[in-house]
């Protein structure tokens, strides 16, 4: 995301965390821009006077092995606040003149710190307590702290949890404060851009908003744009961004690849064409992914495949537009995270997404990302701020590769319809409930087993279903939701009985991680 240089802001050097992303968004959640720049690339004359303090990050690295990671700590020398979590705090130390080592006891997970001595980053954390709980995940620590740095709160396995350099301005955390299952972990977070970075609040929806929208017309000049629109909260909003941005400069095609929700395409082009008046294509495209579909098990051929066949048919409608330079899709952050590291630091790749992993080499768009560092929470802000309607705003999160990744295994027509309308019932049912905005996605899926079941007097063979409903802030990790015995058993018995194909529902109550929130 291009900035205004004077715009006030923190900085956050990545070593590779899956949690980094979480960072900036504790930061932009407080009123204060962030931005995460890899351990490779940032160098100290990157560091000028809009920076007020510095966040390094975890990561899979090693302090020790100093051959695999590159960072001039020439950085550490200006005169900002810095604060390292968990490897950050290790390499701020070990640079400082501390030591780490491998811990004799591992901390994965839930771990108390308690406290020793007052801090201004610790500020109101502990509250009426000496302790707190965070979660930690590290196989090394430090084992001697530098000169002039003292100890803050300690837990068992690791003496320095959280430490300080007052004169400095450093500080150091071993657990990860930007994740939930640290209690009361924003207000280090806070602590340390408020009172101690003396940073004021700067950034809101409607800042985002203006930046976002003069961002899309720098890169896209006078040029027309195809948007990748698929009805969904991010493309949605992508959609309405740019039509706000350039007008009728863009072009959005929507293509129905079979694999949508059910209805979703009646309701798409209601809203785009009818309401909104924007430019819109729509392309039935259902026999065409079928077909490259057929017999194909794999998850990510399945993936590649409609992310491949996806762009192929945007191409084929870009050339009967004339003058059409780029394609805009609806990538978040998390999409860039769980598929590649955003930064270009050590990072697992978890799976290929939608909308990062099928691009074809030569395609012969340029891409259009509007929303590529933002949350799934900030998109719903940015797009009741761009006065989109509250129905299209609270949707739950819809994956790019639609029902495809629903049905394990082989897909077929008739599978494809059994779970449009097992779906159906299910969102329905938690709508009429009350449920569905207490969730934070929830579907149906069709699992490829069939089972023996008794209707009447007669003997059934059909598919199970599974049903999954998670509470989540980001969709990085999640918890499933816990129903009422009662609504369980309504809902199985509408879709069974529902639907000629279902014979048995289940329900998913496994957390992200160690699951993720998709089957596939």
């Amino acid at each position: 995301m291009s900035l205004d240089q004077n715009l006030n802001k923190i900085l956050i050097i990545d070593f590779g965390s899956q949690f980094t992303q979480l960072i900036a968004r504790r930061v932009r959640e407080l009123g204060v821009f962030s931005e995460i720049v890899s351990h490779k690339k940032i160098k100290l004359i990157d560091i000028n006077h809009s920076i007020k303090g510095i966040v390094l990050s975890g990561g899979p690295l090693n302090v020790y092995q100093i051959n695999k990671y590159s960072f001039d700590k020439k950085i550490l020398q200006v005169d900002v606040p810095v604060l390292g979590i968990c490897f950050g705090h290790q390499i701020l130390s070990k640079l400082s003149g501390g030591r780490v080592k491998q811990s004799k006891h591992r901390e994965f997970g839930v771990a108390n710190v308690y406290k020793k001595n007052n801090s201004l980053l610790t500020t109101n954390f502990f509250g009426n307590k000496k302790f707190k709980q965070v979660w930690m995940s590290h196989a090394d620590q430090v084992s001697k702290l530098p000169k002039n740095f003292k100890v803050v709160a300690s837990s068992t396995n690791s003496k320095f949890a959280i430490v300080e350099n007052k004169i400095k301005k450093y500080y150091g955390v071993q657990f990860h404060p930007e994740v939930t299952h640290t209690e009361n972990g924003k207000k280090l977070i806070s602590n340390f851009i408020f009172l101690i970075c003396k940073i004021k609040r700067n950034w809101s929806s409607k800042d985002q908003k203006n930046q976002l929208i003069n961002d899309v017309r720098k890169q896209v000049g006078n040029n027309k744009v195809i948007c990748a629109l698929s009805g969904g909260v991010d493309s949605s909003v992508v959609a309405q961004l740019l039509n706000k941005a350039i007008g009728k400069k863009l072009y959005c095609i929507f293509v129905n690849t079979g694999l949508l929700r059910k209805n979703e395409e009646i309701q798409v082009v209601q809203t785009f064409k009818k309401r909104l008046k924007i430019n819109l294509i729509y392309v039935n495209a259902e026999k065409e992914f079928l077909k490259k579909l057929k017999n194909v098990s794999d998850p990510e051929k399945k993936r590649k495949i409609i992310g491949n066949l996806f762009i192929k048919i945007f191409e084929r409608y870009a050339k009967k537009i004339k003058n059409v330079k780029f394609l805009a899709q609806g990538t978040l952050y998390p999409d860039l995270i769980e598929s590649k590291s955003v930064t270009g630091s050590q990072t697992s790749k978890i799976k290929s997404h939608h909308n990062v992993g099928g691009l074809p080499k030569k395609m012969n768009l340029k891409l259009v990302e509007p929303l590529k560092f933002l949350f799934k929470d900030e998109v719903r802000k940015l797009g009741l701020e761009l006065n989109l309607s509250k129905e299209i705003i609270s949707r739950h999160p819809f994956p790019g590769p639609g029902l495809a990744i629903r049905i394990p295994g082989i897909i077929t027509n008739e599978k494809i319809k059994i779970l449009k309308e097992a779906d159906y019932y299910f969102i329905q049912n938690l709508k009429n409930n009350g449920l569905y905005h207490k969730i934070w996605q929830a579907y149906a899926a069709l699992l490829p087993v069939k089972t023996v079941g008794v209707m009447g007097d007669n003997r059934t063979y059909e598919y199970l279903c599974l049903l999954r409903a998670i509470t989540s802030e980001d969709g990085m990790t999640a918890d499933y939701y816990e129903f009422k015995k009662s609504f369980m058993q309504s809902i199985s018995n509408k879709i069974v009985n529902s639907i000629r194909g279902i014979n048995r529902v289940v329900y998913d109550v496994t957390s992200k991680p160690p699951s993720t929130i998709e089957l596939e």
